[in-house]
């Protein structure tokens, strides 16, 4: 086992290979780390920011599919002082040890060893790349430390009811810190020692001393019928050697946090959840506030003019109200309400936005009426034109509606009336 010390040297592995087939259309040219969010960051910034402002500097993202916008994404934005040795690289699957692509997230650690060889590492940290939180990894290191897990897993805490949506973490009777079982969407999960309706969820963040990683993905490699998955296979070895400890996300302390959004981590893994995860962000007291400036969640506009809004006279208002607009957008006498506006958005005169995520640079026509929808990049809307409001004219167009009532329009689209 890795020698441990009080300042361990950390090695952060982001997984963003994942597909995202529930994100479908916006994952259809991009892979689900590079799907902006909020305005103008892509959602591998949340893992990103998270991972440097807890101190650790040398980072690495496995990428694999459609990888081109993420890998353009990191090499352009993330960008760390090369004089002190730091660094977060992109590195796509590179068939080291055969002919196959990534099997799993495990097998993408194990095809990527040679980055753990490299850096010497005491400690390595895996997060994803597709969640929407803070959290000072920081002080999960901590408690690793301490325990001398095998791994630690972090967890938070969900209402039982919704234990068949999460892979569940149940407790050993005689320390809580301790992994009793691990349990892959349970119908009949038992309930926390300290809060009976309560269940944890993984969050799919690890920290394993680094010998100690290298060994289990090794191991997995080397096994008949795994998947190599890190959730489905490696954490449940450990914990049937005892050696599985959770850490609870409700003990993070992050600077600045309020109490609206302390604790806050949403999985956007479907089009229902990045929409109302979008909304969290603009209400007076935001559910997730992007304004606390203690703990920054880092991206990059590029040089983008302030946002701008023009005419104020009769019915001609560019207006936006509860919204989030971003650098380079200009609302040209319109209203906009309870909408999230990438940079570089254009609303004429008249139309009408409600309730939607609008990605980069969008054109919206005049007259045009939109509610409840995500417009992918690139689209241009025609004067007239309405989405949201006839569903069954959407589907007729190609545009996938859900069942709660989302329209999202792929990229590049161009919309008539």
């Amino acid at each position: 086992m890795a020698r441990r010390s009080q300042n361990p040297k950390v090695l952060a592995i982001v997984l963003a290979g994942g597909e995202g087939k529930r994100l479908m259309p916006l994952t259809a040219d991009r892979a689900k780390p590079a799907v902006p969010f909020g305005g103008p960051y892509r959602l591998i910034d949340f893992a990103l920011s998270n991972v440097v402002n807890s101190g650790y500097l040398k980072v690495v993202v496995l990428t694999q599919y459609k990888s081109h916008s993420l890998d353009k994404h990191i090499t352009a934005t993330w960008r760390m002082s090369t004089l002190l040795g730091n660094y977060v690289a992109p590195v796509p699957a590179q068939q080291r040890v055969g002919k196959e692509w990534y099997l799993g997230s495990a097998d993408a650690i194990f095809q990527s060893l040679n980055l753990i060889h490299d850096e010497h590492p005491d400690i390595v940290v895996v997060v994803g790349a597709d969640h929407v939180y803070r959290m000072d990894f920081s002080q999960m290191v901590e408690q690793h430390v301490e325990t001398g897990a095998g791994v630690t897993v972090a967890a938070i805490r969900q209402p039982i009811s919704l234990a068949d949506q999460f892979g569940v973490i149940e407790v050993d009777d005689a320390d809580q810190r301790k992994i009793g079982q691990f349990l892959e969407k349970p119908t009949n999960a038992k309930g926390l020692p300290d809060a009976p309706d309560e269940v944890f969820a993984s969050m799919g963040n690890y920290v394993f001393d680094a010998d100690v990683l290298v060994d289990a993905v090794t191991s997995d490699h080397d096994l008949e019928g795994t998947k190599h998955d890190m959730g489905g296979d490696i954490v449940p070895a450990f914990v049937n050697k005892g050696e599985g400890y959770v850490y609870d996300f409700k003990n993070n302390d992050v600077p600045g946090a309020t109490e609206r959004d302390r604790g806050y981590w949403r999985d956007v893994g479907t089009i229902d959840a990045y929409f109302e995860a979008n909304m969290d962000l603009i209400s007076i007291h935001p559910v997730f506030n992007l304004y606390n400036y203690e703990w920054p969640i880092y991206t990059t506009t590029g040089f983008l003019p302030p946002a701008k809004f023009v005419h104020g006279h009769g019915d001609r208002v560019g207006e936006a109200l509860n919204s989030s607009v971003s650098p380079g957008c200009v609302i040209s006498g319109a209203q906009v309400h309870g909408s999230v506006l990438a940079p570089r958005v254009k609303v004429h005169s008249y139309a009408t936005i409600v309730d939607c995520v609008i990605l980069d640079a969008v054109e919206i026509g005049r007259y045009a009426t939109i509610r409840r929808a995500i417009i992918d990049k690139y689209t241009v809307i025609h004067e007239h034109a309405k989405i949201g409001i006839d569903h069954d004219h959407d589907r007729a167009r190609g545009f996938h509606v859900t069942e709660s009532g989302i329209v999202v329009v792929p990229r590049d689209s161009v919309v008539e009336a």
